[in-house]
């Protein structure tokens, strides 16, 4: 009996020294991290909301084939609150413009801008100068460009692309 004995301790040393060498040479070669280092997560950036701010003049200008979406558009805008008279509404000299965009001019417009974009159903927002010229009124004003995205369709557009 001794034997059975001796012979089951001599398998278990072995096969605590077999373990404990794949062990080590994991530990050695790095696969196995004793002591891992903590990993700092990317703290979610929240997303700008904008604000609904009924002081900007809006002009809505409709960029598709489709008539009547600039009317829609500019009765979207002053059932939230816009007044009627600084709301405009007109058709565009293009009209294969892809993505509907609210353009506004100075930094301290963008937070307006996204108001409204997400009012009208998540258009694009850009940074752009290029309507200022067509701005006939004292207060600061955004521009709203509907796009191909728009047309077609009842429900807002969720793309946003660049605008040319």
């Amino acid at each position: 009996m001794n034997g059975w004995i001796v012979l089951l301790w001599s398998f278990v040393a072995a096969l605590v020294l077999i373990i404990g060498g794949i062990f080590g040479s994991l530990v050695v070669m790095g696969r196995i991290d004793l002591f891992p280092q903590a990993v700092a997560s990317a703290a979610p950036t929240p997303e700008e909301t904008g604000v609904i701010d009924t002081s900007y003049s809006v002009m809505i200008l409709n960029a598709t084939a489709d008539g009547s979406l600039d009317t829609q558009m500019r009765d979207i805008v002053v059932n939230n609150g816009w007044p009627a008279d600084i709301v405009f509404a007109s058709d565009s000299t293009s009209q294969d413009f892809e993505t509907t965009t609210v353009f506004y001019v100075e930094d301290d417009d963008e937070l307006a801008a996204i108001g409204l974009a997400g009012l009208i159903g998540g258009a694009a927002v850009e940074q752009s100068d290029f309507y200022v010229e067509q701005n006939t009124t004292d207060q600061k004003q955004l521009t709203v460009v509907i796009g191909i995205d728009h047309a077609g369709s009842d429900e807002p557009a969720d793309e946003s692309a660049p605008a040319p």
